[in-house]
C-alpha cells in the first residue's frame, strides 16, 4: 500500500491539519503515517486554545521511521511554527530523499503574515520550498515567496509570472490557491506545470463564507490524488471541485467559519 508522512499540527477541534488529511488521505486508498509538529486542543481561530508544541520530539520520532527503513510515496508539509521546526523538517526531507514531497507553505492570507510568522520564517521556508516537488501557495503566500508586494487587485497575467518564479526554487508544479473573483461569486487555481510550460486555471463558485481549513482539505485531495498517479490538471480539478461542494454545503448549514468545511458528508466521492 502507498505511504504518505503527513507533517502538521494536531487540532482536536475545528476541521484542519492532521484531523483533515488522515481522513481523506485514507479514502483515497493511501496509508497516513503522521508527524504532529504540535498538539492543540483546537485551532488558533478560536479565542482560546490549549498547545503543546512538539518541536523537541520531531527528530527522535523520525529517527525511529528511519530504523525502521520506511520509505513513503510522499511527503505532504502543512503549518510548521518556528524557524527550528522548518530546519528539521528540512533534515526529514534530506533523511527520506526520493519521495514526491508536497509543501503547503502556510504563512498568511488576505494580504497579511500569521501572528505566529516572522521575517526570519518566511525566508526558512523559501529553503523548504526549494525541496519541493509540488507547492500549493494562496495568493498571499505566492506573492511573500517571490518578494512581490500584495496587492488585492493582481492579475492573473502577474501571477502567472509570479508562479514561473516560485518553480525556480525548484518545485516543478506550482498551484496558486484562492484567487478570489468576489464580485461574481467565483474562487480560481492557478495551475503551472513548469516542464510542459504549461498555465492552466481551474474556477468554482465561491462560498458565501470563508471557512478555515479549506487549504488543508484541497491539499489533501491534491496529495491523493497525486500518489494515486492522477494527471496533475486533473489532481487539482478534482480538489477544487470536492472543496466547492464542502464549502457550498456548509454555508447551506450556516457552519461557524472557525468549524470549517463539512467535508465528511462527501467523503465517500474520494473512495
Amino acid at each position: 500500500m502507498k505511504k504518505v508522512a503527513l507533517i502538521n499540527d494536531l487540532s482536536g477541534f475545528g476541521r484542519c491539519s492532521l484531523t483533515v488529511s488522515i481522513p481523506i488521505i485514507t479514502a483515497m486508498g493511501i496509508q497516513c503515517c503522521p508527524l504532529p509538529t504540535a498538539i492543540l486542543s483546537n485551532h488558533t481561530g478560536y479565542k482560546s486554545y490549549f498547545f503543546d508544541d512538539y518541536t523537541e520530539h520531531i527528530e527522535p520520532y523520525y529517527q525511529e521511521w528511519q530504523k525502521l527503513g520506511l520509505k513513503f510515496d510522499m511527503i505532504y508539509t502543512g503549518f510548521l511554527g518556528s524557524v527550528h521546526q522548518i530546519e528539521l523538517i528540512i533534515k526529514f526531507l534530506e533523511a527520506f530523499s526520493g519521495s514526491l514531497v508536497l509543501v503547503d507553505p502556510v504563512m498568511g492570507d488576505n494580504g497579511r503574515i500569521y501572528s505566529t510568522y516572522t521575517p526570519e520564517m518566511c525566508e526558512k521556508m523559501k529553503l523548504l520550498v526549494g525541496h519541493s516537488d509540488i507547492v500549493t501557495p494562496n495568493v498571499t503566500e505566492a506573492l511573500m515567496l517571490t518578494g512581490t508586494p500584495y496587492r488585492s487587485d493582481i492579475t492573473i497575467a502577474e501571477l502567472k509570472e509570479v508562479a514561473v518564479k516560485i518553480s525556480q526554487m525548484k518545485p516543478e508544479k506550482v498551484v496558486i490557491t484562492g484567487i478570489s473573483d468576489a464580485a461574481n461569486k467565483k474562487i480560481s487555481n492557478l495551475i503551472y506545470d513548469a516542464p510542459k510550460n504549461e498555465f492552466s486555471i481551474v474556477t468554482k463558485h465561491k462560498s458565501e463564507i470563508e471557512y478555515s481549513g479549506t487549504g488543508d482539505v484541497f491539499a489533501s485531495v491534491l496529495c491523493g490524488c497525486m500518489v494515486n498517479r492522477i494527471d496533475f490538471k486533473e489532481s487539482v480539478e478534482i480538489a477544487a471541485a470536492f472543496v466547492e461542494k464542502c464549502a457550498l454545503s456548509s454555508a447551506a448549514y450556516k457552519t461557524a467559519p472557525s468549524d470549517g468545511i463539512l467535508f465528511e458528508k462527501f467523503i465517500g466521492d474520494l473512495i
